[in-house]
């Protein structure tokens, strides 16, 4: 049975990503498309690299026949997602990939987004969207908030070793690495090539990135009790993927078989042998998460790398693993596709 979705945002790369995804999924097909500012273009002129798939042109939200929808991924930007997801019919299952929804706490909202949650009863209702953790919240959800990249990446490398108690909670650092796509499509300064390429910059230091928020709520949950980590992000002159480099106290080999042992059975999340190392080339346009750890020179001490791609499982990839789940498919489907190399 064919299942219809509609994209709220497809001028974008997460949705767009979306759209390569969907085109060989055995059981969704795109009905609608929107992107306000380019309603009316073809897909194929917004993203030459989808001109050979049969696509609806973009359209404005208000125009979308949702009562034909089974199923809609909002990659809108946060603030504006809050708002038009809460004027969808109150049927439709939602993904939305913005982070409108991630944290559970109106305050906490607030404090890292700066403004005031314009739709905090339907914030109660929303199922964080990290799949491995929370897959049997996500099935009968009809609201799923997708992760941030960042924190996705972070969480895939802390979050069993938390569970496991192989860690000191208190002596976490997290160091990473990001491409820049994960910035969005939208003109700024710091992202054109002139300022971008040849060199990396280190960006929201100190505490101030907003997926810090996600770490707050995700850890603390899972310990009982706060965790706070350090986390600096770096902007690299590449277009896909994370890499995340974790230091913590804790047994490298204990480390190790936490995580080992936690993803054993995740098709998506794959745990190299000890002291192998992971490359974002090695996950390129795919769903897939590869982690490794090595000890450190100092005992005691253990050091996790994390690689996935920002907009497959960070996002686009991670958003339609929910779907599937939501709607009673393979949770697979259509996430199989090999990594691009080189």
């Amino acid at each position: 049975m064919t299942q219809s979705v509609a994209i709220l945002g497809a001028s974008g790369y997460t949705g767009a990503e979306l759209v390569r995804l969907i085109a060989t999924h055995p059981s969704l097909r795109v009905t609608a498309l929107t992107g306000d500012r380019k309603a009316g273009m073809p897909m194929a002129e917004v993203f030459p690299f989808l001109a050979h798939l049969d696509l609806p042109v973009l359209t404005r939200i208000e125009d979308v026949d949702f009562g034909k929808v089974d199923l809609a991924f909002c990659a809108l930007p946060h603030a504006t997602s809050q708002s038009v997801i809460k004027d969808l019919p109150h049927d439709l299952k939602v993904v939305d990939l913005s982070a409108d929804f991630r944290l559970r706490d109106p305050a906490e909202y607030e404090k890292w987004y700066g403004k005031p949650h314009a739709a905090v009863d339907l914030q109660k209702t929303a199922v964080y969207g990290l799949t491995e953790f929370y897959r049997d919240a996500i099935r009968p959800a009809r609201l799923v908030a997708g992760t941030g990249c960042n924190a996705a990446t972070g969480q895939y490398a802390i979050r069993p070793l938390i569970e496991a108690g192989v860690i000191d909670l208190d002596e976490i650092i997290l160091d990473l690495k990001a491409g820049v796509s994960g910035a969005g499509r939208s003109l700024k300064e710091n992202l054109l090539h002139a300022e971008l390429s040849g060199g990396t910059h280190t960006y929201s230091a100190g505490g101030t990135h907003r997926h810090l928020g996600e770490f707050d709520q995700e850890f603390s949950g899972v310990a009982g009790r706060p965790v706070r980590i350090t986390f600096t992000p770096h902007l690299l002159p590449m277009n896909r993927g994370i890499l995340a480099t974790t230091y913590v106290r804790g047994d490298p080999q204990a480390v190790h078989k936490a995580l080992a042992d936690r993803y054993s059975t995740e098709p998506f999340v794959h745990v190299l042998p000890f002291g192998a190392l992971p490359s974002t080339r090695s996950i390129a346009g795919s769903n897939f998460v590869q982690i490794g750890v090595a000890g450190d020179r100092i005992p005691g001490r253990a050091i996790v790398v994390a690689v996935l791609d920002n907009l497959t499982k960070g996002s686009s990839g991670q958003a339609i693993q929910n779907a599937n789940l939501m709607l009673g498919l393979d949770e697979t489907a259509g996430l199989m596709l090999a990594p691009v190399f080189p």
